[in-house]
């Protein structure tokens, strides 16, 4: 003979009495019905001596009687009890419509605990998005975002703002500016940005291929279509970047005759391979980079003026880095982390002299150059200084630029005249900081943070 079961009520509170997380039910009016055995044990009562009893008399800083009058949840609340945060759920119940009471849950005993979970959960998010983010670049090509372009001048804030206006069209833009300032980096940036960013990002360089072979490149041949050709034929860089983006590097260099061709294309949104007469769909958002004057090359015959107005839908002119000195000590704690990480050496820093130079250089390579300078002085400096004789010669005997002209917000140039204030006060006072912080009256827990935040980059 079998034992009888016991009757569901009995299972369903210990089943309740069995659960790590807190609970308590009241009534319509706010009573309490019921409270499960680990949630007694925390409050220290005798649960069945406070059945009956109104919730607020029992626990401290409840809601349970507010949600009883409003009938609407409560979720993820903070709410102390006996001196211990906890993150509260509280849900009210109905029968036949009518709100009959409320039953409430205490998931993390403590803020501790729920930070814990947070952050398990943040990280656990972060590393799926870092490889999500990772495998989309690797499948699309294209590997830099908007935020991995360093520069908070008024210049570059102007061109990444436009930048998130036209990204999502389909417009061909077309980014103009010296070598080393960036092109392809905002290209990449612009296909990230858009619709077709899992799609593919091609790139090719109109400088880089001969004449003879740029056709077959941008359109691709048929099996035979010329010595050499590979059996089977080949995609040209148009239909691998269908429905994606395809960037024309130095488009003021494409020949007239290919010119003629690439407008067909734009226009028709079709392409014929080399050896074919099949015209094939393709659906391609076209960025164009150059560094040189096209309107000067329209006048001179050398570039097709329709074509210039097909891909200069939008224009992006991309500043010169003389043109934006303030983004200089950014951009060098950037590429000197970057190096630090690839080699696994400390980050150096740069001393007042190296970085006052590097102010003052002309920079006619741009951001490259700045890149290659600081590259070489990497491993040519010993420590975890970059003084001035470790730069390139050619920071020392190139052209210098006059002190530049501070503009921005007030906030931004308020900044600036404080920084100055601050190298000034040092170089009085030779570097000695308590006396700095003397003279400026001001705490020297403020100057070590003002310092922190204006020369980052600099050690005396």
């Amino acid at each position: 003979m079998t034992d009888k079961m016991p009757p569901p009520s009995f299972l369903i509170a210990e089943a309740l009495d069995a659960l790590d997380e807190w609970l308590v039910i009241v009534d319509e009016q706010a009573t309490i019905t019921f409270l499960n055995r680990p949630y007694a044990q925390f409050l220290g009562v005798n649960r069945e001596s406070v059945y009956g009893h109104p919730i607020v008399e029992i626990i401290e800083n409840t809601q349970m009687h507010r949600v009883v009058e409003s009938g609407q949840p409560e979720v993820s609340r903070l709410q102390e009890v006996k001196g211990r945060h906890m993150i509260a759920n509280r849900y009210p119940i109905r029968h036949q419509g009518k709100v009959v009471g409320a039953v409430g849950t205490v998931l993390f005993h403590d803020t501790h605990e729920w930070r814990q979970m947070n952050t398990q959960i943040k990280a656990l998010v972060s590393e799926l998005d870092f490889y999500r983010k990772a495998l989309d670049k690797e499948q699309t090509g294209a590997r830099f975002e908007l935020r991995d372009l360093i520069g908070r001048s008024p210049r570059i804030q102007q061109v990444n703002e436009k930048v998130k206006k036209v990204a999502a069209g389909d417009a061909s833009v077309l980014i103009r500016g010296e070598s080393g300032t960036g092109k392809e980096l905002y290209a990449h940036a612009l296909h990230l940005l858009s619709d077709r960013s899992r799609a593919p990002f091609v790139k090719i360089n109109c400088a880089a291929i001969p004449e003879n072979l740029l056709e077959a490149e941008l359109f691709g041949y048929e099996e035979g279509a010329f010595t050499g050709a590979r059996k089977g034929g080949k995609q040209g860089k148009f239909q691998l970047a269908d429905s994606g983006t395809l960037f024309l590097d130095e488009i003021g260099d494409m020949p007239l005759a290919m010119q003629v061709k690439l407008l067909r294309v734009l226009q028709d949104r079709e392409v014929e391979a080399v050896g074919s007469n099949r015209l094939v769909k393709v659906d391609v958002r076209v960025i164009a980079a150059t560094h040189q004057p096209l309107e000067k090359l329209v006048e001179a015959g050398e570039f097709r003026e329709d074509l210039y107005y097909r891909i200069n839908v939008v224009s992006l002119e991309l500043p010169a880095l003389r043109e934006r000195r303030e983004d200089i000590p950014a951009l060098a704690e950037h590429f000197l982390k970057r190096l630090a990480n690839r080699t696994g050496r400390r980050s150096p820093k740069l001393t007042a002299q190296a970085l006052t130079r590097m102010l003052e250089y002309a920079w006619p390579g741009n951001v490259r150059e700045m890149e290659n300078a600081l590259e070489s002085a990497f491993y040519l400096s010993q420590g975890h200084k970059i003084s001035l004789n470790a730069l390139p010669a050619t920071l020392s005997t190139g052209d210098s630029l006059p002190p530049p002209l501070f503009s921005g917000t007030l906030k931004e140039r308020l900044a600036e005249a404080e920084r100055d204030i601050l190298e000034e006060t040092l170089r009085s006072c030779e570097g000695n900081r308590k006396l700095a912080a003397r003279m400026l009256g001001i705490g020297k827990t403020t100057l070590y943070d003002k310092l922190a935040r204006y020369r980052s980059l600099i050690e005396d």
